[in-house]
């Protein structure tokens, strides 16, 4: 591989070519103590602390004091990758803090009241610090750099500085092509400026998803997006992010007002969250006017295997019988229905009877992480309430003892716990 390419950009520490401005007149800032060299070892959970605690100290300065909030704002990103460069980041938690601090802070440095020169400035220093970004903490401030350019004028004179460069290491020929840090930055400047034709023709033969995507945003900004949909369905493969692809392709038919369309080839994909019932809500989000039963079923037919993930989901749009038929066909935690069927015991028996059955079974069949007899007492507990409330408890009881003497000839932890509920009277 090519060695790491420097860039032609004049460097611009404050003495140095482009000074910083000094707009808050000499603010004071509590992190910037906190954030030297090496200033914390290899614990994440402090540096993580320090982080989020900079990132409020700026954002609380920026709603009296915008200019000044993205002076710290700046200060922050120059300094936080040397002073965390130690902390166990194998979690990925330290690496996702920081680039929650940088979503937070590009806003706040792309909505400050700041000339042009002052601008220019930032952008420099931020660009040295991106360099000297070795772990790298700060790589995905690139993908922001159209925002932080703000106006197409500055957007086109970042493009220009950089081009040559960027074509240089973006080159098909081996050894002319390299790695450059300031790739990302540059794609992103040229896109703000409206120079798709040229983002197209600089990435004709780029490979790197997260260049390519580039490619793909500028076709669909010429209004060429089905070329675009195809770029991006053809780039897919080991090193591609599916979910990034499916994201564009999703924003790319919605903006063209094929909504029906985005929500069948992308939504359950593009939507992907970190729980079953925070995929199905932003889902919901995003398509209001998509019933709950539809959404479910698409998402539901988008995971074989795992139905019954999807009952938190069900329950929580009120489509119960649905949710009961998701927790009987595949496993579903057992802690999850117990809890439903003793919350919807006085409003919803009928459901929380079903729900604490299909809880007990569960766990008679084995499933389950670390049950114990408090678990299987709880799901009965609400089992008992429901039917008592519909004037059933004798049949249901019965339908109970059916389930613990359905498993392993009757031997299992169901039976064990509930063997004296269960005994004839």
């Amino acid at each position: 591989m090519a060695a790491k390419k420097k860039s032609s950009a004049p460097t611009s520490r404050v003495g140095d070519g482009i000074a910083a401005p000094k707009a808050g007149g000499g603010h004071t800032w509590a992190f910037k103590a906190r954030f030297r060299a090496s200033a914390f070892g290899w614990k994440s959970q402090p540096a993580i602390t320090r982080v989020r605690e900079a990132v409020a100290e700026i954002k609380k300065v920026a709603k009296k004091e915008p200019l000044v909030a993205a002076e710290g704002a700046v200060l922050f990103l120059e300094r936080v990758s040397a002073a965390i460069e130690h902390v166990d980041g194998s979690s990925g938690s330290m690496g996702s803090a920081v680039n929650r601090a940088i979503e937070e802070l590009v806003p706040i440095l792309a909505n400050a009241p700041a000339d042009v020169a002052t601008r220019e400035a930032w952008l420099a220093l931020l660009h040295v610090a991106h360099g000297e970004d070795r772990i790298p903490y700060i790589e995905s401030l690139g993908d922001h750099w159209g925002e932080l350019c703000v106006t197409k004028a500055i957007a086109s004179h970042w493009a220009d500085r950089e081009l040559g460069i960027v074509r240089h290491a973006l080159s098909p020929e081996r050894e002319k092509g390299g790695i450059y840090h300031g790739t990302t930055a540059c794609l992103a400047a040229l896109f703000l400026a409206e120079r798709h034709a040229e983002l197209v023709e600089l990435l004709e033969h780029a490979q790197f998803w997260p260049y390519k995507r580039w490619a793909v945003k500028a076709l669909a900004g010429m209004g060429k997006k089905k070329e675009a949909i195809r770029l991006a369905e053809g780039s897919r493969g080991p090193w591609t992010s599916d979910a990034d692809v499916a994201q564009l392709c999703e924003m790319i038919l919605l903006s063209s007002g094929l909504g029906d369309e985005a929500f069948t080839r992308y939504a359950a994909e593009a939507n992907r969250a970190g729980t079953y019932l925070a995929t199905f809500r932003a889902v919901q989000r995003k398509y209001p006017t998509k019933p709950a039963n539809e959404v479910l079923a698409l998402l539901v037919a988008s995971t074989p295997g795992d139905e019954g993930k999807w009952f938190a989901a069900a329950k929580d749009a009120g489509l119960f019988a649905e949710a009961i038929d998701l927790a009987t066909r595949t496993p579903c935690d057992p802690r999850t229905l117990a809890r439903a069927a003793r919350d919807h015991a006085e409003t919803e028996p009928s459901f929380a009877i079903e729900a604490g059955l299909a809880a007990l079974d569960w766990i008679a069949q084995g499933y389950g992480y670390e049950i114990t007899g408090a678990d299987v007492v709880a799901a009965y507990a609400a089992v008992k309430t429901a039917a008592e409330r519909m004037g059933s408890a004798s049949s249901v009881r019965g339908r109970v003892r059916a389930v613990a003497s359905r498993y392993q000839s009757g031997k299992n932890f169901v039976t064990q716990v509930l063997q004296r509920e269960l005994a004839e009277r």
